[in-house]
Parts: C-alpha cells; sequence; structure tokens
C-alpha cells in the first residue's frame, strides 16, 4: 500500500507538531506586539506617531519622497528666515550703499603729471651729474 503524499511526505505526528508550534510562536509574537503597543504609549509624543510597519516584517517601511515644489517652498522660506536674521544682526549694513566711486578732477590730474615730470627731470639730472 502506497502512502499519499497530501501532507509534503510528512507524518501526521510531524505536521501537528509544526502546527503547534506555529501557534505557540504567534501567541508570543501577539504578546511582544503588546508590549510594543504598551512601551509607545508610554513614551508619547513622537514615538507614539511612528508607524510600526507590518509585525510578520513581509512589508517594508515606505521612504517618504518630497515633491519638487514642496522643496521649491522650503528653501524659499528658508532665505526668507537668512534674510531677517542678516539684517536683524546688522541693520546699518544691509542699509549701507557701496561708497561711490572717486572721480580725480582735471585740474588734479594735471598737478600730479606735472610733478612726477618734475622728479624725473631732478633724477635724469642727478643721474648726469654723478657720470660726468
Amino acid at each position: 500500500m502506497r502512502q499519499k503524499p497530501s501532507l509534503g511526505g510528512r507524518s501526521r505526528q510531524d505536521s501537528e507538531f509544526l502546527a503547534a508550534a506555529l501557534i505557540g510562536y504567534q501567541q508570543r509574537r501577539a504578546e511582544i506586539d503588546g508590549k510594543i503597543a504598551e512601551l509607545r504609549q508610554q513614551l508619547g509624543g513622537r514615538w507614539s506617531s511612528v508607524p510600526a510597519g507590518s509585525s510578520d516584517g513581509t512589508r517594508p517601511l515606505r521612504k517618504r519622497t518630497m515633491s519638487a515644489a514642496g522643496r521649491k517652498r522650503i528653501a524659499e522660506a528658508q532665505r526668507k528666515r537668512w534674510q531677517a536674521f542678516h539684517q536683524a544682526q546688522d541693520p546699518a549694513a544691509a542699509k549701507k550703499a557701496a561708497p561711490a566711486a572717486r572721480r580725480m578732477s582735471a585740474a588734479g590730474r594735471k598737478r600730479i603729471a606735472e610733478a612726477t615730470k618734475k622728479r624725473w627731470a631732478a633724477f635724469r639730472k642727478a643721474k648726469k651729474a654723478q657720470a660726468g
């Protein structure tokens, strides 16, 4: 006589033993999940809102992403905060404009050119006197 392969090649006793073990492990998992829930409740605040994921570990938690528009809004708000911070730190420097470029008058430029020519003439005269 042949045995029926309905139990996957295992005897009836083995299958009953495995079923009992499975029930025991499921009970232990339910106890642990209950203790985790109690701890989260005691911690409160930020831990109470954290998703626990699936208890059997088959479904990973999804990574949250932000849209480009959301990032743009956050960046704009940060720039606005930094601008307000820097204006509060040194209000005089924020309003102070760069000094205007200084311009030399034609008469001033002429005086400088004449003084330079006079110095070079004196230098050449002194050099000629030393050589000769």
